[in-house]
């Protein structure tokens, strides 16, 4: 099976880069283990191999690319996936991560924190898509959804101002030179060794994709709007949405209070999105997320 022509077929298709190479190393883990010139036993060999209804689509899927790029044909199995939720990990654990990586890699995360953007959308930035004075970011959106625009917090700028005194990019350079596999790989790396470093195991239970689970909880159980939720992720079904909210992560926010006596006060907490908890002695009690 001469996987190349199969990679080469699927550019001339405009598949995309990160789709090529998983199919190529999904067809090697076939080539290895079955016989690929007779769909039968590629057939055979998937349904008897130990491994969750997903994977085996996967292999499905991969192989009948590689069919298609040859102009055949066979009888395509179908595996039911198991739909289950991932919930998001607690934030206090993602900020603890950002706050014990590196520079560039503090931002990566900080950003993707913030955004809620998938990891292939990072690397797609370019300086001109962010409003340094602002934090608000033009974020180009993957798998064929929809585009959007996203905030990126204080603490998050302060971070990418000190990133970009140490490069010199021009407007249209890319933030990060990297792939999303380079960012997956670099992104558990840094977590290994951080979870070894602080003796934190369940720091190794937190996925990139973790964090555009806790943006999409966080955002719901703040607005109650999943519409809004959709917007902020780029769906295009809501339900691609609910895959990413748990309804049981309002602990998962911490709230800051905010106390406005004067009109001037009281306004710079609405324009901040603060929300009203009561109004006593003269003095209206804000509290925002952290």
């Amino acid at each position: 099976m001469n996987i190349v022509n199969t990679m080469l077929w699927m550019k001339k298709n405009a598949y995309e880069e990160t789709t090529i190479r998983k199919v190529a190393k999904l067809l090697r883990h076939l080539q290895r283990n079955c016989n690929t010139k007779d769909p039968e036993t590629v057939k055979l060999y998937i349904a008897k191999k130990t491994t969750s209804n997903g994977h085996k689509e996967n292999l499905v899927e991969a192989y009948a690319i590689r069919l298609r790029s040859r102009n055949l044909t066979w009888e395509q199995p179908f595996y039911q996936r198991y739909d289950k939720k991932r919930r998001p990990p607690k934030e206090e654990l993602i900020d603890f991560i950002i706050s014990k990586a590196r520079l560039e890699m503090a931002l990566k995360l900080s950003m993707t924190k913030d955004l809620g953007e998938r990891p292939i959308e990072l690397t797609w930035l370019t300086l001109k898509d962010i409003d340094l004075s602002t934090g608000i970011v033009s974020i180009t959106g993957a798998k064929h959804t929809v585009g959007r625009e996203g905030k990126l917090k204080n603490k998050t700028l302060d971070l990418l101002r000190i990133y970009l005194k140490k490069r010199k990019l021009n407007p249209t350079s890319r933030l990060f030179n990297m792939n999303s596999t380079s960012f997956s790989n670099n992104y558990r790396h840094t977590r290994n060794r951080i979870a070894e470093d602080y003796d934190m195991p369940e720091l190794k239970q937190i996925q990139l994709y973790d964090f555009r689970r806790l943006k999409a909880s966080k955002a719901y159980h703040l607005s109650g709007k999943l519409l809004l939720v959709k917007q902020l992720l780029g769906h295009k079904d809501t339900r691609s949405t609910e895959r990413y909210i748990s309804l049981f992560d309002e602990q998962n926010i911490t709230w800051i209070p905010v106390v406005a006596e004067t009109d001037e006060e009281i306004k710079q907490a609405i324009q901040n999105d603060c929300i009203l908890v009561c109004q006593a002695n003269g003095k209206a009690y804000f509290k925002k997320p952290a």
